[in-house]
């Protein structure tokens, strides 16, 4: 597979995770982001995964309800770990080696994250899965995926979604909403889109960590954004 990206850091919604459930963890769809993601592993494409935790607990929204901010960003952290654990068993079944990375000590569910660590996972061609987020509350898995992608040096971050791209407007609301084929992080800012939160859009923006938004409930996505075709939004730093 011809592709200008060797190392990628991929974040995946813990909402996409439900697939046509109300809450937890549809088999098929884990089944289906576990190929694809295989495909390109196969391929000799080192990736890292960074998967959000929605479709278990959001910290924030447990602040509604009464929960301390802390604590339930805390929550949210630990189910985040779940589908980790998730993934790395499906991804094992399909043979490809994978480790599981937390931002806070609970071994012999996982080892504590470090870059080094995880850096020397990725060259031996293992998936690499961190969890736990940053370990701090208050930060979302958005940010949690731009600091990793940053530290593990990746090419390029991948926000596995399930909408195709960026738009102008919501297209789910308005029907006449443009899609960006390439967008730059200063148009990002001007035109006031949230591709993700402001912290982690910042941080790839310093860093010139490019971003594509694309749609990973699609089978074989995956490798069409690896290869260069002309899917999702890419965003860069001018």
């Amino acid at each position: 597979m011809i592709t200008p990206y060797r190392r990628v850091l991929l974040k995946l919604s813990g909402e996409s995770l439900m697939g046509s459930k109300c809450y937890g963890i549809d088999s098929e769809k884990l089944s289906s982001y576990a190929q694809q993601i295989k495909e390109v592993v196969d391929a000799g494409i080192r990736v890292g995964i960074v998967i959000g935790g929605g479709n278990i607990f959001r910290g924030l929204s447990g602040t509604t309800e009464g929960i301390d901010r802390v604590k339930g960003d805390q929550m949210g952290m630990l189910a985040t770990v779940i589908n980790s654990l998730a993934l790395q068993s499906e991804l094992e079944k399909k043979g490809i080696t994978t480790r599981v990375y937390t931002a806070i000590r609970m071994e012999p569910i996982g080892e504590i994250y470090s870059k080094q660590k995880a850096v020397e996972a990725l060259k031996q061609n293992e998936v690499v899965i961190m969890a736990a987020g940053t370990g701090n509350p208050f930060f979302t898995t958005d940010t949690a995926s731009a600091l990793r992608a940053i530290e593990i040096q990746a090419d390029v971050m991948l926000k596995g979604t399930r909408v195709d791209g960026i738009y102008d407007d919501d297209p789910e609301k308005n029907p006449n909403a443009k899609k960006f084929t390439k967008i730059s992080y200063d148009e990002i800012y001007d035109r006031g889109l949230k591709i993700m939160d402001l912290t982690a859009t910042t941080m790839c923006m310093e860093n010139k960590m490019p971003i594509i938004v694309f749609d990973m409930d699609t089978p074989g996505n995956l490798k069409k954004v690896l290869t260069g075709q002309d899917i999702g939004t890419l965003v860069y730093q001018k």
